[in-house]
This record gives structure tokens, C-alpha cells and sequence, in this order.
């Protein structure tokens, strides 16, 4: 019974204790900024209203971000207009408080402490809330108990604090929206290749869909031996060498088109990955790279590749059968880490949902396809998750995909905002080689090798990147270059476009 009355007293003490905050600070740091506006310029923590604990405060200090936006001044004269009929101000002693705010100017020598003491007092406040949230959760057994969700959702909220995102401001003003849009469109005016996101090292592909952009989930599908990997990983290393190359150049990380880039592999081990992005980059078969069958030429080619890659933004996680939930921890990290900028999940049906959702296919999958979206938009970084097809495609004629395609639930479709196929006909071609003639064959058997040759021929080494689905855009075909010695996509060239039937 005493340890009982023992933790009341305990739960009740820290109820009763206040919250992290130092009005004083608040008011020194605002009367900082009405004696010198240019005090904003100097800081190195990024303040917003809801980061001061007196609601007051974070009005005042909302209007004169506003006005020195405008470039206009911001004194206790021009703001009076705005809070003449502030209730609170009034409680204060209404306009006089404001001329009470600059009386003493302390704040000028130590504005930038100032302002980091909030900050890092506002993130304390949020953590006290998110451990209350936390500790209600747990106590909570009224519903089904069901731990996992909860860790899960305690580390997306330590996630944001760890941000410096108050997980209470979920709505944001239209008009911010707005200067959002405003700076992706001035960056894709900047940018040479005119992306407005990350680049897929692809200039036909980013013609056509703008780069890769925040928040976006790319579903990449395809049947097997189609090369769903070989693109992705293609367009994980141009995003990571790019962003290197930048950087080298003396460009800031946050104008490069590049990104780091987090490579979730169910399928594939790092050291096959790694394999494939070696064999592409040294211009070496994979096949004659696995067996060892190189040259003392060749081998110095891999050295020389191996000493870039050594440098290169690109984390490869290559955990099997990972949760949804492991992986948007996972991803978490590695954005707190290295700021990815871009996240591969190779592939789609081989990650798991909750207990829950196994009970049925159809289910898991839309979790699934529901919790990569949501990873892309809380990281703000775009998601490419590759998927399989349904095996309807064979039965078919025409052999290109089509979104009812997509395997086991429709929600893949609803929740990405790209859907890209990829198709190589030299594929299905290949595997209806008729029967290889000899000498003693009549002419139809010679003829109908040298009609598939022909055919082969034609259409040897040519993809199509299938946009089937784009919020940003019009859908259509992208024609890519495919060596499948190196497992590599490159442009089409317009001579070889042009040589070809392809419209």
C-alpha cells in the first residue's frame, strides 16, 4: 500500500511540475529585435511562433517576421496597430509592454543564446508531450494491446522533435504552401536539366516526369527480367554522384539536384548490388566480374570505380524480410544521419505489415503501399518502391504492362503518385527464337530464323519506361538504351531513335 500511495504521489508531483520555459528570455530576445531588426539575419536556429511558450510572444514574433519579410521596420509604433485590441497584451499593460520590451537591450549581446535557449526549451516541451503521450498509450489496455504500433508511433514522434517539427502543427497556411511551390519551381528554372526535383541521371526520363520530388511514392514495376533492379539501382547511384559532384564544384547541398540516397535491398545482397554498380561503372559483365574471368586492364578499370564509389552518398541496407515499421525506422535514422534525400525499396511484396494485417494478402499490401507514402511525406523525400506483376501479362498479346497489373491490391495504384513500367521487348523476342537451321533445312526453317534475326535485331538493347500514372504530368513512354552485359539504362540516342519503328 505504501509503494502504491508512494507512486501517486510521484505521478502527482510530476503533473504539478512546470513545463521547460523562460518568459524572460522570450521578452529579452524579442526587445533584441525591435532595437535591431538585422538580429534575425545572424540566427542560427530556425525560430517559429509556436517555439516561445507565452502565446504572446509567439504573435509578436510572427507579425515582425512578417514585416521585416516586407522589408519593412519593426518597432513597438508599427506593431501597435496590430495588437491594440490584444486581450493578453492588455493584461500585460497593453502598448506600454511593447516600449517595456526594448527598455533594456541586454538581449542585443547575447541574441543568438537567446533564441537556441527557446528552441532547445520548445523541443523539451515537445518531448515532455510526446513521453506523456507515451506513457497514457502504455497504461492503456481498454483496446486491443498491440506494443509494436505503439513503439512505432513513439519513434515517429521522437522522430519530429529530433526534427524540430512541433508535432502539434500539423495545418500549415495556404500561403506557405504557396512560397513552397514558389522555390521548387525557381529551383527547376535554375537547375540546367529544368528538374524540380531529384534527378534519375536520366534526361529523357526527366523531361518527362521533372526529376524525383519530396513527399512523392514511385511505384516502379515490371516482370522479372525486365530490369526493375538494374534501373533502380541506376538511378540510386546518378542521384548519389551527382549530389558528390556538386558538392566538389562548390554547390550547396540544398541547390544540387543530387541527394543521398538510403537503398533498402529484400531481394539482393549489399555485395551484389555493390557487384552490379561496380560492373556498370567499370564497363565490365557482371557475369565475367563474378566468375573472375577479367583482365589485369579490367581490374585496374574496378579499382579506379571502387575509389569513387568508396565516397559515394549511397547506404545499402540489405536486411531481409523487414516490417514496414523496421523500415520507416530504419530510414528515420539514416535520414538523422546522412539527410537522405531519396529512399529504394527493393521490392514491394517482400516487406511485411503488422500481426494484424497478415491474416489477409490484399490487406498487408495496402498497409504496406500506405506506410511508404507516409514515410515519403513525413521525410519529405521521394520513395521509389519497386513492385511485381500478376502473371496476366503473359497471357496477353501485347506484353506491355498496365496498371491493373499491379500484383494483389489496387491501393498500390491509389497511393503512389507515379506508376512507372518497364518493358524490353528484345525479352519476349529472345525466348521465341524458332529453331536454329542447319545446312540440310529447307527454306522455310532458314527463313523463319532470318525474320527473328531481323526482328532481334530491331529491337536488341531498346527499353520503354512506361509512365502509366503521373499527378504532376501526362503519362506516356520514355525510350531508353538497356546493356545488359553491364545491367545499365542510358538516353536513347536520337540516331538510334530514329532508326527504330518506335513513335
Amino acid at each position: 500500500m505504501a509503494d502504491e500511495d508512494l507512486l501517486i504521489r510521484s505521478e502527482q508531483s510530476a503533473q504539478t511540475r512546470a513545463l521547460p520555459a523562460n518568459i524572460e528570455a522570450e521578452a529579452a530576445f524579442l526587445g533584441a529585435i525591435l532595437i535591431d531588426n538585422r538580429v534575425m539575419e545572424d540566427l542560427r536556429t530556425t525560430l517559429r511562433p509556436e517555439h516561445f511558450f507565452e502565446p504572446l510572444h509567439g504573435r509578436l514574433y510572427e507579425r515582425i517576421a512578417t514585416l521585416v519579410d516586407r522589408q519593412a521596420v519593426a518597432t513597438p509604433v508599427t506593431l501597435k496597430p496590430y495588437f491594440e485590441s490584444d486581450p493578453a497584451l492588455k493584461e500585460l499593460g497593453g502598448i506600454t509592454y511593447l516600449a517595456r520590451l526594448t527598455a533594456d537591450g541586454q538581449g542585443l549581446l547575447a541574441a543568438r543564446e537567446l533564441a537556441e535557449q527557446i528552441y532547445d526549451l520548445a523541443l523539451l516541451r515537445e518531448l515532455v508531450s510526446v513521453g506523456r503521450t507515451m506513457v497514457e498509450g502504455a497504461l492503456d489496455t481498454s483496446e486491443d494491446i498491440a506494443p509494436m504500433q505503439q513503439i512505432e508511433r513513439a519513434e515517429a514522434a521522437l522522430y519530429t522533435v529530433a526534427e524540430g517539427a512541433s508535432s502539434g502543427n500539423e495545418a500549415q497556411q495556404f500561403g506557405s504552401a504557396t512560397n513552397t511551390a514558389l522555390a521548387m519551381i525557381e529551383h527547376a528554372l535554375k537547375s540546367g536539366g529544368h528538374i524540380s526535383g531529384t534527378t534519375t541521371g536520366l534526361t529523357s526520363v526527366n523531361e518527362k516526369v521533372g526529376g524525383l520530388h519530396k513527399s512523392d511514392l514511385v511505384i516502379l514495376a515490371g516482370r522479372p527480367g525486365m530490369g526493375k533492379t538494374s534501373l533502380a539501382t541506376n538511378i540510386a547511384f546518378n542521384a548519389a554522384d551527382r549530389l558528390l559532384r556538386d558538392i566538389e564544384d562548390g554547390i550547396p547541398k540544398e541547390q544540387s539536384v543530387g541527394a543521398a540516397v538510403a537503398f533498402f535491398s529484400l531481394e539482393m545482397s549489399a555485395d551484389q548490388l555493390a557487384t552490379r554498380i561496380l560492373a556498370e561503372q567499370a564497363e565490365i559483365s557482371s557475369e565475367l566480374l563474378r566468375m573472375g574471368k577479367i583482365s589485369r586492364e579490367d581490374f585496374q578499370k574496378l579499382c579506379f570505380a571502387s575509389q569513387r564509389l568508396n565516397e559515394l552518398p549511397l547506404y545499402i541496407d540489405d536486411t531481409p524480410a523487414l516490417s514496414i515499421a523496421a523500415l520507416r525506422t530504419r530510414a528515420r535514422r539514416l535520414k538523422r544521419r546522412h539527410n537522405i534525400g531519396l529512399v529504394v525499396v527493393d521490392y514491394l511484396q517482400l516487406l511485411q505489415g503488422t500481426q494484424r494485417a497478415n491474416d489477409n494478402r490484399v490487406n498487408e499490401i495496402s498497409e504496406i503501399s500506405r506506410g511508404l507514402k507516409t514515410l515519403a511525406k513525413e521525410l519529405e523525400v521521394p520513395v521509389i518502391a519497386l513492385s511485381q506483376l500478376s502473371r496476366a501479362v503473359e497471357q496477353r498479346d501485347d506484353k506491355r504492362p498496365m496498371l491493373s497489373d499491379l500484383r494483389e491490391s489496387g491501393s498500390i495504384e491509389q497511393d503512389a503518385d507515379m506508376v512507372w513500367f518497364v518493358f524490353r521487348e528484345d525479352y519476349y523476342v529472345a525466348s521465341r527464337e524458332p529453331k536454329r537451321p542447319v545446312e540440310s533445312d529447307d527454306a522455310k526453317i532458314h527463313d523463319a530464323h532470318a525474320n527473328w534475326a531481323a526482328e532481334m535485331e530491331r529491337v536488341y538493347g531498346l527499353a520503354e519506361l512506361i509512365v502509366a500514372k503521373q499527378r504532376h504530368g501526362s503519362t506516356g513512354k520514355v525510350r531508353l538504351r538497356f546493356e545488359p552485359r553491364i545491367t545499365r539504362f542510358s538516353d536513347l540516342a536520337d540516331d538510334a531513335l530514329a532508326a527504330n519503328s518506335y513513335d
